[in-house]
């Protein structure tokens, strides 16, 4: 019997191997149930981020033991029939600073002067430039054939400001030929600078309606030959010839806008000719200074020599 006793109590005294295991996963999974991760702030009316953060709170062994390569996207196999979203999304209403303008993004601006008839032109004329001004021509015409077009011009034409050329005369010619093949009356504005073929376009416009911003400027000058570069003297000459054709057609299209005679035209292209508001209405590029009251005080104003004569200066004519 003694034997029998220690064995029992052998048996009793010592665990086996496969209790031990058994009580050491029986305390790792309490464990892991009693820690609860931190989780973010869930917004209650999304199914699907509830059922998951249900499923993290009760079961955290299914989302710890993931399985390595599974077809089925995470975690939606915690779903009986996996759905991304159960429900349609719903977007909380929120308060804009204005309540009565639409809910979408509002066009670019080109967009909304388009809307209002109006082409801004505000570089100077190369290809892209010189294709977009005919397209949005053509897209007013086709719009409304009767309604007036609004050209705004501030460009310095086929040139830079510094002189060099940037663009050929046929850039300026191109818009030219398309603002007087459409039916619309174009009303044209000089606002900053015109410059070159962009005096062209601004005195271009219909009899009556060519207006100038006060502080505007207006310069016609001659056409300027591209950069020559590695060309051969044959070549030159040919741009040269070329060159004096453009400068020819740009005195006579001068000329008709401003009612001027070809000879003065030609006279003051020899060098660049520049024009403020007033000066540009006296030669013909405009017809009005878009200025309230402005001509009013221009037409009060006394001319220079009588303002010389008031003060008792005499003017000398140089020698």
């Amino acid at each position: 019997m003694a034997p029998t006793f220690g064995l029992s109590m052998a048996s009793s005294t010592i665990p086996s191997p496969a209790s031990s295991f058994r009580r050491t996963t029986r305390c790792s999974l309490l464990a892991r149930n009693s820690i609860k991760p931190p989780f973010p702030p869930l917004n209650p009316k999304d199914p699907f981020l509830s059922r998951l953060a249900s499923v993290a709170a009760t079961s955290p062994e299914k989302l710890l033991n993931r399985p390595v390569n599974s077809d089925t996207p995470p975690y939606l196999d915690i779903f009986e029939s996996p759905t991304l979203m159960a429900t349609p999304a719903t977007v909380e209403r929120s308060v804009s600073y204005n309540e009565h303008r639409p809910r979408r993004p509002p066009p670019d601006l080109p967009s909304l002067l388009l809307h209002g008839r109006i082409v801004y032109l505000g570089m100077p004329l190369v290809p892209a430039v010189t294709e977009l001004i005919i397209a949005e021509l053509m897209y007013l015409q086709w719009m409304d054939p009767k309604e007036p077009i609004y050209l705004y011009i501030n460009s310095t034409g086929t040139t830079r400001d510094d002189g060099e050329s940037v663009g050929m005369e046929t850039e300026g010619f191109a818009i030219y030929d398309a603002m007087m093949q459409l039916k619309n009356e174009i009303h044209t504005v000089g606002v900053g600078a015109a410059i070159g073929h962009a005096c062209l376009l601004l005195a271009a416009g219909a009899k009556g309606k060519r207006f100038m911003m006060p502080h505007a400027k207006a310069m016609i000058q001659q056409p300027r030959v591209p950069s020559s570069g590695l060309m051969t003297g044959s070549d030159v000459l040919i741009r040269a010839k070329e060159v004096i054709v453009n400068k020819d057609t740009l005195v006579n299209l001068f000329a008709k806008h401003t009612e001027n005679p070809v000879e003065t035209v030609a006279q003051v292209m020899r060098r660049p000719f520049y024009m403020d508001s007033t000066r540009a209405k006296e030669f013909g590029v405009i017809d009005k200074i878009l200025w309230r009251g402005q001509e009013k005080i221009m037409a009060d104003a006394a001319p220079p020599e009588a303002w010389d004569k008031n003060a008792g200066i005499k003017a000398i004519d140089a020698i």
